[in-house]
């Protein structure tokens, strides 16, 4: 890994907003993916745990989405996480979270300002201007004066109905906030991807991703100022203070691998950070991809298994159909093969899956049957222990968070647990981490960097099977 030193220059902006549902995810993706048309190298960023935007962010730059958490990292990691993802590029886009301001307390302190100060990046405001026109300004207004340190330096308005809507919510804008407008989205059926309970579909559902995407470029080609926004990101400082404890990216120099281990990867299964992943592979591990529904069967050669979060529920009759996949999954459990499964991965492991009133049969190597609810019964960071059950030691801490829609039910009185929760819900009574044979499957969705000790726990696990095998 190259040195990024006391400085780096780095060409970054935040599209952020006052509130959710603005507009500046579609903003972002039509601006990165305009960026991209114009032959420049963009790096995406996603403030907060997200796995669907970043997604959506890889097909409109053509490069890994990465997340950019304050409850994940600290200040230092942040700037590191930034600048060696960054290296090279022309231009870094951060897509916010939520509203600008909003944190996990009154100080805000996990928010996506937060993350723009402690990266010194500038912001562009997506201003949603439904059915305003002077008060647009005090919003801008409120917004650029609420935290000094955090420099709004340009707005798109975004919804807006027509020329004299954007002309006089323009004025008003730099007028009484000496903020230039640089952009005035209007509204147009291209500027929107399908969702669900989770947010948006993920990309790797969406047969007219790029068609999509490319659409949304378009409109903000017309709508936008395309080179304010590349000076804008081209005015940030350098990047000054980062940290090299903690390499996000595999530098090419591994010794042969100890483990192979499976990631179950494909529509159903898509929620990973790409940081695990090489995580997993700096601790010595070879990752070979599985796809639980084209497959008919485990490879033969895996020491271990990742099923991630994703929407098993959507895809449940086809993965009752691979009877061959279950199958194998649940021999190679009962064999002993380490596995760690994350939420949509819990499910699938368990004995049914509940879903719009039909039930449809899983692996069945978990003694637990899930349902699927319409109301969210689960979101937010979430931090657990680890009681020694399974293969993490005691008192092995993970970090991560948890965001779903299900419940467990009809859990064997037995069962035993791998993690205790300090912070989260977990699958029932604080505790999670369904611990069976070698398993440990919850409601967890581990980040490796701020867990630095489940990459290796796992790794060496998938030794110990494969040296026993």
């Amino acid at each position: 890994m190259g040195d990024i030193g006391e400085t780096t220059a780095v060409p970054r902006v935040m599209i952020a907003a006052p509130n959710g549902r603005s507009g500046k995810t579609v903003v972002s993706l039509g601006l990165m993916r305009a960026l991209r048309r114009r032959g420049l190298a963009v790096q995406p960023f996603k403030k907060g745990p997200d796995f669907i935007d970043p997604g959506w962010h890889a097909v409109a730059t053509g490069r890994t989405g990465r997340n950019l958490d304050r409850f994940f990292m600290g200040s230092g990691l942040l700037r590191h996480v930034l600048c060696e993802a960054s290296a090279g590029v022309d231009a870094c886009v951060i897509e916010a979270a939520m509203g600008l301001y909003d944190g996990l307390d009154a100080q805000g302190s996990t928010s996506s300002a937060e993350i723009a100060k402690a990266t010194d990046t500038p912001v562009v405001l997506v201003l949603d201007v439904t059915r305003m026109t002077r008060t647009a300004g005090a919003v801008a207004l409120g917004m650029r004066a609420f935290d000094p340190d955090v420099r709004i330096a340009g707005i798109i308005l975004n919804k807006v109905r027509g020329e004299r809507q954007r002309s006089l919510v323009s004025e008003v804008i730099e007028r009484t906030c000496g903020v230039p407008v640089i952009g005035a989205v209007l509204k147009d059926a291209c500027m929107g991807v399908p969702d669900r309970h989770l947010g948006l579909v993920t990309s790797a559902e969406s047969i007219d991703c790029e068609r999509l995407l490319d659409g949304m470029a378009a409109h903000v080609e017309r709508c936008v100022d395309v080179d304010a926004v590349l000076s804008i990101a081209r005015s940030a400082p350098p990047v000054t203070g980062g940290t090299q404890e903690a390499p996000i990216a595999a530098d090419g120099r591994r010794d042969a691998p100890r483990a192979v281990i499976g990631v179950m990867r494909d529509e159903a299964f898509s929620f990973y950070y790409p940081e695990n992943l090489e995580a997993l592979e700096r601790g010595g591990a070879r990752l070979t991809f599985v796809n639980s529904m084209r497959d008919a069967a485990l490879p033969d050669d895996l020491d271990g298994l990742y099923i991630g979060g994703g929407f098993p529920e959507e895809f449940a009759a086809r993965l009752e159909a691979g009877i061959g996949m279950r199958e194998s999954i649940r021999r190679s459990i009962e064999g002993g093969m380490p596995v760690f499964a994350e939420c949509g991965g819990l499910l699938y492991l368990g004995r049914t899956l509940t879903y719009r009133g039909r039930t449809h049969s899983m692996v069945g190597a978990l003694g637990l049957d899930a349902i699927m609810h319409d109301a969210q019964r689960a979101h937010g960071y979430a931090r657990c222990a680890a009681t020694g059950a399974g293969w993490l030691a005691a008192g092995t801490v993970l970090v991560g968070h948890e965001h779903h829609h299900s419940t467990v039910v009809d859990l064997d009185p037995d069962s035993t647990f791998a993690l205790s929760n300090e912070r989260g819900r977990g699958v029932t009574g604080g505790c999670d981490g369904v611990c069976r044979k070698n398993v440990i499957a919850g409601y967890l969705h581990v980040n490796a960097l701020a867990s630095p000790d489940w990459a290796p726990s796992f790794v060496d696990a998938a030794a110990r099977f494969h040296a026993a095998r």
